[in-house]
């Protein structure tokens, strides 16, 4: 044992079981009877003098509220989630929180692109932002296109559920849900800085800061910004600022109020893709940007939260959640590239000139409640959110044009805007919803977990250009149910049913042609089992699941902003996941996820012809996504890690006759501390140099490429 081992044991008095504090004190959660004293079992504690990297793991054992607002930890929770640390994604070197998933999170690979705001995943088969719900900090951003936050600096953990979410927050989440959650005030001291550098002349700059003002008052201060040339010509450029702050006032333990706001202006790459020429983007044509000359592309966002937690007695939580955010996005680009064979030209077309104002005000209050039913222990949530949006697109649609260019000898050309640019529409959505959650311990070793959600939203669209407008109302209503089965304090078996909904387009800028479109329903059965062992040092888990989704709507390849209605979609597959320290100053974390995905009913007339896509594989989905992390701690001061990502293949057409083909990325950062609270990295990514398609481009001739080999030296401090 070494020295600075530690042992430790607590006796809690706790009044209910299901006390989310009694729970986040717990190592291992086991069910105990209510009103008793917990003893909670010997918790070792064991530090390493030769600087052994510490156990990160699965968080099996952390509280969170982003898979149930019950405040459960996944142990206890009958669903797949991840718990991504930030600080073990600053540690990786993934800047982005795209890069934090993708590289750490269980089956997520990125189907990003400008479009989406560089945001956007594949989760279980299903795809887009329509399937797999952004949120911040618990609150979701009613838009096709989320670009907040830029970087990880200000990020606590990433939270990840995968599978239907529609129970929790609503229509848009069949595939699962990843929210971020910043860092906030505590009244423990923290002062942290970065600076970085790296290829293309990368520069990054970050600060943090948090404490007490007062007995009372405690704050939160984060800036961070990032610039560099980029590896793309021309227009490979990118900067970005973020400003994150918020106060905390909590004069005693039963009641808290946090205001915080969160600021970001993001100039990224105007990158749109790369033309395939005979399937692939030859090594030549690798660097070169076919956007034009005069492209523009910027996210303006912020995010103004006021948040209350009360709890009155120790039975009874009453919290609030009052928002309000802004977004401005621009977009000028000429964003669809196909190769010419006979003239071994490159033909550029989709002129796109398009601007998004939005804002969106609402509030989100839930009651915890704990004490008994039937005699047995219970905890339910009850609650109530609402929301109105306010959204105007501006554009200069159909956009039209198009022009050739030689892309051996590239030169960027203007933008073409042949119609002009105009307010197009604006729409105006109402959204009001009802939910309830509970869990009931039916005896030490087995809980019963259900919720129930109703939505009820209401468009409102109006035609500024040609007049016109139409108003729709949708409802829908979820459920889920799960069971949890701990037959040691380490292990839990569970099995769940939920449905879900998506919606027929994003409601925001829900078209003329999709207002008839029925709501998509999803239904899935999920059955898994997770846990600890050696002493609670390595944890796993492991999950089956099949979802079948009817009445989808599938983005047309090539056509932004186009949708068809699919008849059916259903996946199937297996996920796993393990974190463990096989030998003294190692640490292993990995993970695979094997799907099988297909469209089941899926008929479009193509040329006055009906062509049926049943049993293909969906748009980008890959049906293999693993991830392996190794940390070796070989000297004093010094820890090596190697990272490898690999990614399945996937198709970017209905027909799967556009086939992008699978990678496997490898990622090396060797890190020095010179003091135990400082840290200085050199970070290397895609050591081989792969050239690979890490998104479809603007249309299906064309692909977006990951960056190639790349270095960055990192150096960070708190003090």
């Amino acid at each position: 044992m070494s020295p600075y081992s530690v042992a430790l044991r607590v006796t809690l008095a706790s009044t209910s079981l299901l006390s989310p504090n009694a729970l986040s004190a717990q190592v291992r959660p086991a069910a105990v009877p209510t009103s008793e004293a917990v003893e909670l079992e010997m918790l070792e504690v064991t530090g390493k003098a030769n600087g052994a990297p510490a156990p990160k793991g699965l968080n099996l054992a952390t509280p969170g509220r982003s898979a149930s607002r019950l405040g459960l930890t996944p142990l206890q929770t009958p669903a797949s989630v991840d718990v991504i640390s930030g600080e073990v994604v600053r540690e990786r070197g993934q800047f982005t929180v795209n890069e934090a998933v993708t590289q750490n999170g269980v089956g997520i690979a990125s189907t990003a692109s400008p479009g989406t705001g560089n945001s956007s995943f594949s989760a279980r088969g299903f795809v887009g932002t329509n399937s797999v719900m952004r949120l911040y900090d618990g609150v979701r951003l009613y838009t096709s296109t989320q670009t907040f936050p830029f970087d990880t600096w200000n990020v606590e953990r990433i939270e990840v559920l995968r599978g239907p979410a529609s129970v929790l927050y609503g229509e848009g989440a069949i595939g699962g849900v990843i929210n971020v959650v910043p860092k906030r005030p505590t009244f423990h001291q923290i002062n942290e800085a970065q600076v970085g550098f790296g290829s293309d002349f990368t520069r990054r700059i970050a600060v943090g800061s948090g404490g007490p003002i007062n007995e009372v008052l405690a704050y939160r201060l984060d800036v961070s910004r990032n610039a560099g040339e980029g590896w793309l010509r021309p227009n490979g450029d990118f900067e970005n600022l973020a400003i994150s702050g918020a106060l905390l006032y909590q004069p005693s333990a039963d009641l808290s109020v946090t205001l915080s706001n969160d600021y970001g202006d993001n100039s990224p790459v105007r990158y749109w893709g790369s033309p395939l020429v005979n399937g692939r983007v030859p090594r030549a044509l690798r660097d070169t940007n076919f956007n034009v000359a005069d492209s523009d592309i910027r996210w303006r966002d912020n995010w103004t939260v006021l948040k209350a937690e009360w709890s009155p007695t120790a039975d009874l939580t009453l919290r609030n959640i009052a928002y309000r955010m802004t977004s401005d996005r621009l977009y000028r680009n000429a964003e669809g590239y196909a190769f010419l064979p006979a003239s071994e030209r490159v033909q550029r077309s989709v002129f796109a000139d398009i601007r998004h104002d939005q804002e969106q005000i609402g509030n989100r209050f839930d009651a915890t409640l704990r004490g008994e039913v039937f005699g047995l222990p219970s905890q339910s949530v009850l609650g109530f959110e609402v929301n109105r949006i306010r959204y105007r697109h501006t554009n200069n649609q159909p956009y039209g044009g198009t022009d050739t260019v030689d892309p051996f000898a590239f030169v960027p050309g203007r933008f073409i805007n042949l119609v002009g640019t105009t307010p197009g529409y604006e729409t105006n959505s109402d959204q009001y919803a009802l939910f309830a959650e509970n869990r009931l311990v039916l005896t030490e070793q087995l809980s019963l977990i259900t919720g129930l959600r109703y939505d009820a939203p209401s468009i409102r669209r109006d035609d500024l250009r040609n007049g016109g407008t139409f108003r729709r109302d949708f409802e829908a209503l979820s459920w889920r149910a799960g069971l949890v089965y701990q037959p040691l304090p380490d292990v839990s078996l569970y099995a769940s049913y939920a449905t879900a909904v998506d919606p027929v387009g994003n409601f925001v800028s829900l078209t003329v042609a999709q207002k008839d479109f029925s709501l998509s329903t999803g239904r899935q059965v999920e059955i898994g089992a997770k846990g600890f062992f050696w002493d609670g040092t390595a944890e796993w888990t492991l999950a089956g699941y099949r979802i079948v989704k009817d009445n989808l709507v599938s983005a047309v390849p090539g056509q932004p902003g186009v949708g068809v209605q699919v008849g059916s979609q259903s996946s199937q597959g297996v996920e796993a996941a393990l974190s463990l320290s096989p030998w003294e100053n190692w640490r292993i974390d990995a993970n695979v996820a094997l799907l099988h995905a297909q469209y089941d009913d899926f008929s479009q007339t193509v040329g006055n012809q009906v062509i049926s896509y049943a049993g293909n594989q969906p748009t980008d989905v890959p049906e293999r996504v693993a991830n392996l992390w190794i940390a070796y701690a070989f000297a004093p001061q010094w820890e090596a890690r190697l990272g490898v990502q690999h990614v399945g293949s996937m198709v970017s057409d209905f027909a799967n006759l556009v086939r992008r083909p699978d990678y496997t990325l490898l990622n090396a950062i060797l890190d020095y501390r010179p003091e135990p609270n400082s840290r200085l990295s050199l970070r290397l990514y895609n050591l081989t140099d792969k050239v690979y398609a890490a998104a479809r481009g603007g249309n299906t001739a064309s692909v977006l490429l990951g960056r190639p080999r790349s270095v960055e030296l990192i150096y960070n401090v708190a003090f």
